[in-house]
């Protein structure tokens, strides 16, 4: 006999599944941004972006959590990120203080390149994978 889960219960699962990944994306992305060794600059640049479009993902996903929310958080982080990418670009005296800080270079950045522009779509790709696959319902069996 099967029964159809809890919305509440697959709503709490998926949380906590896109919790877990941040914990797992956070130290990664900074891992990437200051590794030293083979492939540094690809790893340095595009698994950092990767890591940085994935991260704003789960976090929209942990806000928003619904199944079908994976495509637009993709396609609205790509667009916002690129924004940011083209802001860099702007440097007025307030924002180039807010960029000098920790925080404000994480989320900000503090340099315009072009070849964060291809790595932001493709981060997106992989997360929103990752959304669709902690977003999935698990069937679940009840024994007679």
């Amino acid at each position: 006999m099967t029964v159809t889960p809890d919305p509440r219960r697959w709503l709490d699962a998926a949380r906590l599944r896109a919790v877990a990944a941040l914990v797992v994306v956070v130290p990664a992305g900074f891992s990437a941004k200051y590794y030293r060794g083979p492939s540094q600059w690809w790893i340095n640049n595009w698994g950092s972006s990767f890591a940085y479009e994935i991260f704003f993902m789960l976090l929209a996903f942990v806000v928003v959590c619904k199944r079908s929310a994976a495509v637009p958080i993709a396609v609205a982080v790509c667009l916002v990120t690129c924004l940011l990418e083209f802001a860099q670009r702007w440097t007025p005296p307030w924002l180039t203080a807010i960029r000098a800080t920790f925080i404000g270079q994480c989320i900000l950045g503090n340099v315009f390149t072009w070849w964060d522009l291809p790595a932001y779509p493709i981060g997106c790709i992989l997360g929103c994978l990752l959304l669709r696959r902690l977003s999935r319902r698990a069937d679940f069996e009840v024994q007679p």
